[in-house]
């Protein structure tokens, strides 16, 4: 991944878990039932993929400090397990879920499509500049969403009925884009409003898959709300720094990770940072959002979490659907917040 920030690449990352049936395997524990799991998206979900379409077959996810937690690199863009590991942890797929070019990969229980640097169009970094304006913002949003829509029906064509979205997060506030921009210790507005247009536009698009009769059920989880309020609001989660990265070099340690020259610019408790390097979040992080995407309630997902959506009978027709504006109205008042007066 190169080190400036590739905006066409963000924007596309739009990550869709897939999860089918498996009519082989009846029983995983917990009164969950086996099933496989499908996941597609760029850096934040690939599992190895991109090492092997690499020219150079040791690129620098395959280094230390990457895998720093477990004192592994394994071809993943944090210091330990990312998101779907987590997410095959709890649904019990044994060693996770492989990337498709690994050779010999058992996929019985699901792979990984996933590819660093995926965007969702395909397009050269030219076509997307926040700077653009607003109605050009506006196409350049609405193509990306209309691809989308166009994929996840070649998925159902192909037999995909559950699929859980995750939005974009709000991408002015990823320390790369802070210190591309040189915006200190706020976010990058033009990008988060960039986030927010394509994120809006993702509900109701399910709802409308959701309308069909075959049988189409989905769960929404938002992520930009999860990493504002982690940003904002970072000691009520336990990380003192949520605007820097742990590894890299530059006023916010963005650039160079997976390099000999960052060794000295990697902080001393990963687990005490949001971000691991630039763009990506540490192993706390992504198991934090693991467990939202797996169990959290309507204020982060809905209209179902993962494991709600793996009980519930397929081909069956949803009984709610995605509402704007939910997560905000069911968040509780400030003073009604346990931790309020912490955070004064």
């Amino acid at each position: 991944m190169a080190d400036n920030c590739n905006l066409v690449s963000i924007l596309g990352v739009l990550l869709i878990l897939t999860i089918f049936d498996n009519p082989i395997i009846v029983y995983a524990g917990e009164g969950v039932p086996n099933v496989a799991l499908f996941t597609f998206g760029d850096s934040y979900y690939d599992v190895g993929n991109k090492v092997f379409l690499s020219k150079d077959k040791n690129p620098a996810q395959t280094k230390w400090p990457y895998g720093k937690s477990r004192d592994d690199p394994n071809g993943k863009f944090s210091d330990g397990h990312i998101v779907p590991d987590f997410i095959a942890d709890f649904m019990s797929i044994p060693n996770g879920v492989p990337p498709a070019l690994k050779p010999d990969a058992n996929v019985t229980r699901g792979v990984s499509f996933a590819v660093t640097d995926a965007s969702i169009l395909g397009s050269p970094v030219e076509s997307k500049h926040p700077d653009a304006d607003a109605t050009k913002q506006q196409a350049f949003v609405t193509s990306v969403t209309s691809q989308l829509k166009t994929d996840i029906r070649s998925l159902t064509n192909l037999g995909a009925r559950k699929f859980v979205v995750q939005l974009l997060a709000p991408l002015g506030c990823l320390p790369i884009v802070r210190q591309d921009y040189k915006t200190g210790n706020d976010c990058y507005e033009l990008l988060n409003d960039l986030a927010k247009q394509h994120n809006e536009k993702i509900g109701p698009m399910l709802n409308d898959f959701a309308n069909s009769p075959d049988g189409f059920q989905f769960a929404v989880f938002d992520f930009y709300d999860a990493i504002f309020r982690r940003t904002q609001r970072n000691l009520n989660y336990r990380f003192y720094v949520s605007n820097s990265s742990c590894c890299g070099v530059g006023t916010h340690n963005a650039y160079g990770r997976g390099k000999g020259n960052v060794h000295s610019k990697l902080c001393d408790y990963q687990r005490a940072y949001l971000f691991f390097d630039g763009r990506h979040n540490s192993e706390k992080a992504q198991e934090e959002i693991a467990h939202l995407l797996y169990s959290a309630n309507l204020n982060v997902i809905q209209p179902m979490n993962i494991r709600e959506l793996i009980v519930y009978p397929t081909g069956e027709k949803m009984r709610e659907f995605w509402e704007p504006n939910t997560f905000s109205a069911r968040r509780r008042l400030p003073s009604q917040d346990s931790y309020a007066g912490f955070y004064a």
